[in-house]
Order: structure tokens, then sequence, then C-alpha cells
């Protein structure tokens, strides 16, 4: 299945997709294993697939003006595409043609200093004039102003809930006028109401879509240090805006360029440093189609998830040790991980360590 799905396959892709407990890993191994969503559906009995449902999402989803698309499909986001395992599905409103575009994800903080608002507008301004698209996640502070500042020249907002779900509120307003100027994306059901175990995946689309990723403020403790270290591992640039020492909404940016992020101070510096992967975007994310075989996961023994689980603990434990704990190899226990963190119960950290949410 690749290039344009028919409205039939569409609904047995999306619905293997909104399955219980199955995730872009679990998917994607299904998928692997038995070449189609009912073949799947036939052979495994306890998976219970609601077509109607699909149906209707589907209908809701171009009811309200956007779109799904699936992974398989030629106008899915070549980023993505390249993203080990993608999302299965997204919603999309707006304009799909800045998915061909270079991106630079811009986040930070919410409760962001008067600066740090400043310096995303001139960094979200910059890029947008030198004709890069903005990526971010409508939050308050950083999130907002980055959107705000590139409207006319290209933003995609990344919603953790579903693609109509307007979150914060307070910016009904801007989720409007990126609807109609930009582009909303959401992985989530349709009139689905954020968790915070759904952050991590708005977080990994963000970081996907975009060459490089600005973090502008962020605490010790802060999501957008999830976004920094999901950056790179999917191997795009990470940089950071230097902040005071003695501003604790700094202290997360400081630490990323201790650790060898690339120091920015405006678009220049943005757009120096990504240079290279535009250059060769189209090489890095020539469209792949997502179909038998495109992705491989490693098998996982049922019940491996729960062990893996069980092995974990709030203080990070090396993944090697994870796996010896959980009679697994190492491959398998990444992706039981990659699971577990989607659902935003466990959390990877650097240097191969991770724990429990």
């Amino acid at each position: 299945m690749t290039g344009v799905l028919g409205d039939r396959e569409r609904v047995e892709w999306l619905a293997l997709a909104r399955a219980p407990k199955i995730g872009p890993v679990s998917f994607f191994q299904l998928l692997d294993k038995f070449g189609s969503p009912v073949e799947a559906a036939k052979s495994v009995p306890q998976l219970k697939l609601d077509y109607q449902a699909a149906e209707q999402e589907i209908d809701m989803c171009r009811r309200a003006g956007g779109q799904i698309v699936c992974a398989c499909e030629e106008n899915y986001p070549p980023a993505l595409s390249a993203l080990s395992p993608p999302p299965p599905v997204l919603s999309m409103i707006g304009d799909h043609g800045l998915l061909k575009r270079p991106a630079i994800g811009i986040v930070g903080a919410r409760n962001a200093s008067a600066a740090g608002r400043k310096l995303a507008r001139l960094i979200a301004a910059g890029v947008g004039a030198a004709g890069l698209v903005s990526v971010s996640g409508l939050a308050r502070g950083i999130d907002g102003e980055a959107h705000a500042a590139s409207l006319e020249t290209g933003t995609i907002a990344v919603l953790a809930g579903g693609v109509d779900q307007v979150y914060p509120p307070q910016h009904q307003d801007l989720y409007s006028a990126i609807a109609e100027k930009g582009l909303i994306v959401s992985e989530r059901r349709f009139g689905h109401r954020a968790t915070a175990r759904d952050f991590p995946r708005r977080n990994r689309i963000i970081t996907g879509l975009s060459v490089g990723t600005v973090i502008v403020e962020a605490a010790e403790r802060s999501g957008s240090l999830i976004s920094a270290r999901m950056a790179g591992e999917q191997g795009r640039e990470v940089m950071a805006v230097p902040g005071s020492p003695l501003d604790a909404r700094a202290a997360g940016t400081n630490r990323l360029l201790r650790n060898g992020a690339t120091l920015v101070r405006h678009a220049d510096d943005v757009i120096e440093a990504v240079s290279a992967q535009i250059a060769r975007q189209d090489d890095l994310f020539a469209f792949q189609p997502t179909a038998k075989g495109a992705h491989t996961v490693p098998d996982i023994p049922e019940g491996l998830a729960g062990r893996v689980y069980e092995s974990l603990s709030p203080t990070p434990v090396a993944i090697e040790e994870i796996a010896l704990a959980s009679a697994c190899s190492a491959r398998q226990c990444a992706s039981v991980l990659l699971e577990l963190e989607l659902e935003g119960r466990a959390i990877t950290h650097a240097g191969g360590l991770a724990s429990r949410t």
C-alpha cells in the first residue's frame, strides 16, 4: 500500500492504529508480519478493530476541514517518514504544502521571560524570512510567540490532543489563524483531549518535522529538554539560546550547551547551523513508503512490556541492565521503552539510561 489509499484501505489502516494498546512499534510489527491491517485482525483474535469508529473519525476530520494521512501515502510528511517508526497516522488541517519546506522547531518555557519571548519572535521571524517554516506545540510562552511571529511566512502547530482540540484555550484565536494560514497536525484521535502521556508523542513529531530544534528557555526538568533529546536521537541539529546562570528558566538550556548543543543567538546562527542539513534534505527525507518490510522492528515476546516496566525505577538505569533484568535483547528493550515513553510511562535519558516516570 503506497501512493494514495482508497477509502476502505484508509479505514482499515486507521482502525489498526487506533486499536487498544497499539503504538507505532506494535503497529509496524503487525504490518510487517501479516502484510495488512485486515490480515493482522484475522490472525490475532484478541485484536478488535473498530472500523465504524475509524469511518466516523475520518468523516469528522473532513467536516472540520482536515484530512487523515497514513504513513504509507505520498503526501505523508517525508521528514517523519524517515523516523523509525513514524507515527502511523496524522490528522492535518491547513496548508499541507508547508511540509515540503525545511522547518525549524522552536520550543521553550511556558512561563518564559520577556527576553525569551522576544528572542522566540525574532528567531521565528528571521528563519521565516529566509524561507524556513517554524514548528512548535501551541503552548503558552515560547511556542505561542514563535507561531505568532511566523504566521505570514509559514508555521506548523503540533497538538498533543486531537487536531480539533485547542490547548491552552487562550490560544483559540492563534489556533484559528494557524488553521487558516499555516498547518495544524496531530497524531491522536479526533476529539481526544490531551493527557500528560500525549506530550512525548507531540514533541517527537515537532523534532521529527524539523531539520533542527531551538530551545529558547528551559528549566532543568522542562519538557523542552525531552524535545532536545529526541531531536538528537533523530539525527537533527540541537540548538540552544544561552541565558543567565541566575535565571532558573535558563538552567536547562545552559546545560544543553555544556553537553554539546549548538549555541545560537539569533536567526542567522540558526540558519548557519542547519545549512548542511537543508542542503541534504532531499536525500535525507526522500519519500520512503511505509508498507510491509519498510520498518523492521524486533519481535517483542508476549509480556515483555510488563517485564521491562517492572524493571524500571525512578532512578535512571542503563538500558543494558534493564534488558538483562527483563530477559531480552537491548534492541527489544529499546523498542519497548519507546512504546512506554510514548504512553507516558517511561523516559529515556542521555547516556543510554531509562527510568519510570
